[in-house]
C-alpha cells in the first residue's frame, strides 16, 4: 500500500490529526526562508507528542552538516530530507536521507542515478526558480517511465485528494508526499483535505 507523508508540520493540532487519520510520516521544515519553517524547540514538544511508529522527517535546504546532526538529535528526529544542492558526498555522512529533485524535464531524472547509493529513498518534487517546494503544481508524470531507480520512489509537488489516485497509477510511488495539497494556508493544515488525501491514497473511510 502507498504510504503517505503529510508535510509542513508547524503545529501540534495538525500533527496530532494527522497521525489520526493515519499518516505514516510527518515532514518537519528547518528551512529559514519557508513560509513552513519551524524552529526545533516547537518541533521537538510536537515530536514527543506523536506516536513510535510514525516517521518523523527533517527537512533541510543546503544546511551546514553540525547543524543537521543537532537538529535531528534534539528533535528525535527518524529521517532527513535534503531539498537543495546538496553533493553526493553530503548525503552520505548520513543515514536515512531522502534526497529531493525538483524536476521540470526528463533530463533533470539524470541525476536521480548518481545519488541512488548514497542515500535511503528519492523524492521527485516539482521545479520553481521561485520557491524551492511546495508550488502546489504537478510535473509530467509520464516522463518516470525512463527513470529505473532501485530506491523508493516519494512522489510530490501538488499532489491533492482530486489527483492522488491517477498519481499512484501513473507512477507507482514507494508514497506520497503533500504540504501546499493539504493546507488551508502555508503551514496551516485543512483538516478535511487531510483526511481526504489520507483516505484516497489508503483506500479506507476514516471518520
Amino acid at each position: 500500500m502507498t504510504k503517505i507523508k503529510i508535510c509542513g508540520i508547524t503545529n501540534a493540532e495538525d500533527a496530532k490529526k494527522a497521525a489520526e487519520l493515519g499518516a505514516d510520516a510527518l515532514g518537519f521544515i528547518f528551512f529559514k526562508k519557508s513560509p513552513r519553517r519551524i524552529d526545533k524547540e516547537t518541533a521537538r514538544e510536537i515530536i514527543k507528542s506523536l506516536p513510535p511508529f510514525i516517521a518523523k522527517v527533517g527537512v533541510f535546504v543546503d544546511e551546514k552538516e553540525d547543524i543537521v546532526r543537532d537538529t535531528r538529535s534534539y528533535c528525535s528526529l527518524t529521517a532527513l530530507q535534503f531539498h537543495g544542492n546538496e553533493t553526493k558526498e553530503y548525503c552520505a555522512q548520513f543515514n536515512n536521507v531522502i534526497k529531493a529533485f525538483r524536476i521540470k524535464d526528463k533530463k533533470d531524472l539524470d541525476r536521480v542515478r548518481e545519488y541512488e547509493p548514497h542515500v535511503s529513498a528519492i523524492l521527485l518534487d516539482t521545479y520553481s526558480k521561485n520557491q524551492i517546494g511546495g508550488t502546489g503544481k504537478t510535473f509530467d508524470w509520464s516522463i518516470l517511465d525512463r527513470l529505473d531507480t532501485k530506491k523508493p520512489l516519494i512522489l510530490s509537488g501538488g499532489i491533492t485528494e482530486k489527483n492522488a489516485k491517477t498519481a499512484i497509477s501513473a507512477t507507482k510511488p514507494y508514497a506520497i508526499d503533500s504540504a501546499s495539497g493539504t493546507e488551508s494556508e502555508p503551514g496551516k493544515k485543512d483538516h478535511i483535505k487531510m483526511k481526504n488525501l489520507i483516505n484516497t491514497v489508503k483506500g479506507n473511510d476514516n471518520k
